[in-house]
């Protein structure tokens, strides 16, 4: 039952965990680069190092926010279940 559960509640935590990210990023790139948006790769108004720092930063964080999230995932659905969904 707990991989059954985990996977129906995966599809849940994917979506918060973009969102999640999303937030954390717009307010980071807010303080640090002081503009409301990250450039886009079309922005002629921006440098390449803009554009794929930019990039490079929103990928760490969605890469990071997305593990948090499947592992807090996992482990709620232990909590709940008494097993690990890996297993």
């Amino acid at each position: 039952m707990g991989k059954a559960f985990y996977k129906a509640m995966s599809m849940l935590f994917g979506v918060v965990g973009g969102m999640l990210a999303g937030k954390v990023f717009s307010m980071l790139w807010r303080r640090v680069a002081g503009e409301e948006e990250a450039p886009s790769a079309t922005d002629q108004d921006h440098t390449w190092r803009e554009v794929l720092l930019a990039t490079a930063v929103q990928g760490a964080i969605a890469s990071g926010v997305r593990a948090a999230v499947r592992r807090s995932g996992a482990a709620g659905v232990r909590k709940v279940t008494g097993h690990w969904p890996g297993d």
